[in-house]
């Protein structure tokens, strides 16, 4: 006798988020409010290769927590909280690692590999790192689900529109500084970092599942 498929539950329980605000992803999003509101601040933390090299080791966390004006502050506090607030209750151990070693990931990955960038600021390519890491997730477990492969191909898609045009990406946000221009590197480095991690998890995974030794 056969029986119908069990259905599937859904992708996001929206109430269930609701009740359960991620406290560290608020923090972050409020740390960056805070920081747009005081712009001397921002030659204190931005990320600024010269200042790093001379020791100034928190510009490499905190330089994510500056924006080029409220409306990159606005675009990228919003998805932080829309990423942020899903991931840490779906993927509560990606997402407190992530708020600690992405940030810096990203930033050791510029300052090594892109020696021509002076400065870095906002949240972007951290928020697309955990977009990328939900659609990994969620393509997981799902392969028939049309819906995150959509989002890894648009990630891909971001990724190599903004290096064809030098960095300047869609032009959707004006930035308060004119030689500001997007940082199709540092969003590379988020990508690079939750492929890393996913590389991890899957030979931890394979690990458990070997059977040891018989004594």
């Amino acid at each position: 006798m056969s029986h119908p498929p069990p259905a599937r539950p859904p992708a996001l329980d929206i109430p269930s988020l609701l009740r359960h605000p991620p406290p560290l992803v608020l923090l972050v999003a409020l740390a960056s409010l805070v920081i747009q509101f005081f712009p001397a601040w921002r030659s204190t933390l931005l990320y600024d290769r010269a200042a790093i090299a001379q020791g100034e080791i928190w510009r490499i966390w905190t330089g994510h927590l500056v924006h080029f004006g409220w409306a990159h502050l606005l675009v990228d506090a919003g998805l932080l909280l829309i990423v942020g607030w899903i991931a840490a209750n779906q993927h509560p151990w990606f997402m407190r690692r992530a708020l600690v070693l992405m940030p810096a990931f990203i930033s050791a990955s510029m300052y090594w590999l892109e020696p021509g960038l002076a400065r870095y600021g906002g949240l972007s390519a951290f928020n697309l790192g955990v977009l990328l890491y939900l659609a990994a997730q969620g393509w997981r477990r799902d392969w028939t689900d049309w819906f995150w492969p959509a989002v890894i191909a648009i990630y891909i898609g971001e990724m190599v529109y903004e290096h064809y045009r030098g960095g300047q990406g869609g032009g959707a946000i004006r930035f308060d500084d004119p030689g500001v221009s997007v940082a199709t590197g540092a969003h590379l480095a988020a990508a690079g970092y939750v492929l890393l991690v996913l590389g991890v998890m899957r030979v931890g995974a394979s690990g458990r599942k070997t059977p040891g030794p018989e004594i």
